[in-house]
């Protein structure tokens, strides 16, 4: 940004300071009606606004709610940074206007009332607090010595109102609650709550730590999907049922047909062995009569082809799952870029949203099926 530019940047905004030398970087406060809102902006490498990305307290966050459309308009036709925080300032002043609730200070009970329940369930326990003492985490391990975290968004009438509460759960987690209920007795449902989901975490953690998970790239402690590696271009996807997690899961395995339908049949053949006993891993292993590729042998490198149309792995969160079914060939594609590259074949025909036609490598039969929600 030109030295005119930032000196204009500075009398509208003058808690507002770039972060690098580039200029592609701000952060700091917007003010308005004499409250400052913590955001953060960042710039593209051609520094055009409408490419530029918004971060924001939550607080911010919540009093946008209803003007995000709005704001992203700003971004598309305000010609520089200066313009836009001229005109966001003002959106600003209208959402605190719409609603003066986000603005009323707290009561002095309410203070009071909070600091004797953190003193009581013990500052160990904290995680983070946050300036307006609002937002509050509170960290607890399982009994196996995982670690977790809960958030806490409390309200002014706290704590005759419960806060509302976030956790990285596969369930939905519920407090139960009385106008003389404590964080303590939050944090002790809280704890309750990590031991029931043990078994389940235990069954994902095993599969993350002995084989090559593919998907998700980096799972949470919410996620019951793992795709699995089976071999080259061949891998299992399965859904884990977090209040059974030792029971059969639901399973689909991805490759192609000459590989997959053997799998089929010893899943289908061997279902009854099925033993809730062991663990999930040892179970899919005994079921599919077969070994997991090793993460001590192999890389992940060794299962993740590129697509053969974009030359990529991972296309908008997606990675290559359409095989060509020709043993000789077996070049992997992303389903959309498949069914794209098909769609533009004079040859291919289609059938609802089903389309046949040939393999852009091999030219043997391929065919694919798009989601309606891809279309």
């Amino acid at each position: 940004m030109a030295l005119a530019g930032s000196r204009a940047l500075l009398r509208q905004c003058p808690l507002l300071l770039p972060q690098n030398r580039e200029g592609s970087v701000y952060e700091g406060f917007v003010t308005a009606q004499d409250r400052d809102f913590h955001i953060r902006i960042l710039l593209p490498s051609d520094f055009q606004l409408k490419n530029a990305r918004i971060q924001c307290s939550w607080r911010l966050k919540k009093l946008l709610h209803g003007y995000h459309q709005i704001v992203k308009q700003r971004l598309q036709h305000c010609s520089d940074l200066v313009s836009f925080m001229v005109e966001f300032k003002t959106i600003l002043e209208a959402a605190l206007k719409n609603a003066p609730e986000l603005h009323a200070p707290l009561p002095p009970e309410y203070y009071s009332y909070l600091v004797r329940d953190i003193e009581t369930l013990g500052w160990n326990k904290i995680a983070y607090v946050d300036t307006g003492l609002n937002t509050i985490k509170l960290k607890g391990e399982d009994s196996c010595g995982r670690q977790h975290l809960i958030t806490l968004k409390l309200n002014a009438k706290y704590p005759a109102e419960p806060p509302d509460c976030f956790v990285d759960f596969p369930v939905e987690f519920a407090i139960s609650w009385i106008p003389q209920s404590s964080l303590i007795d939050i944090y002790n449902q809280f704890l309750a709550a990590l031991e029931s989901m043990k078994e389940f975490w235990n069954a994902m953690d095993e599969i993350d730590e002995k084989t090559w998970v593919l998907e998700p790239e980096n799972p949470i402690r919410s996620a019951t999907m793992r795709r699995i590696a089976i071999g080259n271009n061949v891998s299992i996807n399965l859904e884990v049922d977090p209040r059974h997690p030792t029971m059969l899961p639901e399973c689909y395995f991805l490759g192609a047909d000459q590989v997959v339908n053997p799998l089929r049949t010893k899943l289908n053949n061997n279902m009854h062995l099925w033993d809730p006993e062991i663990t999930l891993l040892q179970n899919l292993k005994e079921v599919l009569e077969i070994d997991f590729p090793s993460r001590a042998v192999l890389e992940k490198s060794d299962f993740t082809m590129d697509c053969g149309i974009c030359y990529a792995y991972r296309l908008d969160g997606a990675v290559p799952d359409q095989i060509c079914g020709d043993s000789r060939c077996g070049q992997p594609f992303h389903q959309a870029c498949l069914f794209e590259w098909l769609q533009g074949l004079p040859s291919s025909r289609q059938s609802f949203n089903v389309i046949f036609g040939e393999c852009p490598y091999c030219n043997k039969p391929i065919s694919v099926k798009m989601s309606m929600k891809k279309l």
